[in-house]
């Protein structure tokens, strides 16, 4: 049937949408954070041990 064609596509491009938003705010609150925070606690340490 040609007429669902257009509402297949529409569909597949709000689900691609609702996917990659969901995708950033995921990676955006809860697993980049925890890299920057490992990158600052290394950078820390580097300095700690250069003192010495």
């Amino acid at each position: 049937m040609p007429q669902l064609i257009p509402f297949h596509f529409v569909n597949q491009l709000s689900f691609l949408l609702l996917t990659l938003i969901a995708l950033i705010y995921i990676f955006s609150k809860y697993i980049l954070p925890s890299y920057t925070l490992q990158q600052v606690i290394r950078l820390y340490i580097k300095k700690l041990d250069n003192k010495n």
